[in-house]
């Protein structure tokens, strides 16, 4: 019996109402095939910082929202899928109602990512192909960079974030997962992993650009945020911290 139905005549538990939003927001990359469905469901289901964004309402009333390095468009699948749910009187006890932005775009380097989300979410989902570095990000809202800028050597990491407060207004949102470089082996592990699952998604092996987080919130105070750390590796081994950055 589809979870959705039977939802409006019975308020849904904490975790039948977390399944049916995995499942929601995984279902679109069937068609996109085995490696991208697995792939989202993996992390969408493993991964805290997108229960974080939705529990904590962090994108609440953005109404323009840019992923940058948005992958195979997780995000905008997982906010759709929210929508959809909370619609439908599926949600979680407790969460404050999802974000509804007017759009929500994306922007990602690798083709095959790109032509992922094509597939699962439509050709009109927003996402496009390019390089954070040199591409336009218009006026938004709130930006999102989950586990990207450490590609980056450090001069670039300074740019790009110029250009994303350039693209906010006062109190605009930036949303920044990094890893912290001064976490000792937990950190050393992260590296590790995202090396392999960058390479299972057809990237190179490619050097990277860390900092510890007094080092990040540094630069972003420099670039013109305001910036306070949240710990994102909840469940996990990893050394992840959630930079929540407003531009001042």
């Amino acid at each position: 019996m589809d979870r959705v139905a039977t939802s409006s005549r019975v308020a849904p538990s904490s975790r039948a109402a977390w399944a049916a939003l995995l499942d929601s927001a995984s279902k679109p990359y069937l068609s996109a095939g085995r490696f991208a469905y697995h792939f989202a469901r993996g992390k969408l289901s493993g991964d805290p910082a997108y229960r974080t964004i939705l529990e904590r309402g962090l994108l609440a009333e953005r109404t323009r929202i840019l992923d940058l390095g948005c992958g195979q468009g997780l995000l905008s699948a997982w906010l759709q899928a929210a929508q959809r749910l909370h619609d439908a009187g599926v949600w979680t006890p407790g969460w404050p109602p999802p974000p509804r932005p007017q759009f929500s775009s994306g922007l990602e380097l690798m083709e095959s990512d790109v032509q992922r989300a094509h597939r699962a979410l439509g050709g009109s989902c927003g996402i496009s192909q390019g390089d954070m570095r040199c591409a336009p990000f218009g006026q938004v809202d709130a930006v999102v960079i989950l586990d990207v800028l450490h590609y980056m050597d450090g001069p670039a990491q300074h740019d790009v974030l110029k250009k994303v407060r350039a693209a906010l207004p006062q109190a605009g949102l930036l949303l920044l997962r990094i890893g912290d470089a001064a976490a000792g082996l937990r950190f050393r592990y992260s590296q590790w992993v995202d090396k392999w699952v960058m390479l299972l998604r057809g990237h190179a092996w490619v050097k990277t650009h860390c900092r510890s987080v007094v080092q990040w919130q540094e630069l972003l105070r420099q670039c013109g945020f305001a910036v306070q750390a949240v710990p994102m590796s909840q469940g996990t081994p990893f050394a992840n911290v959630l930079l929540v950055a407003h531009a001042v």
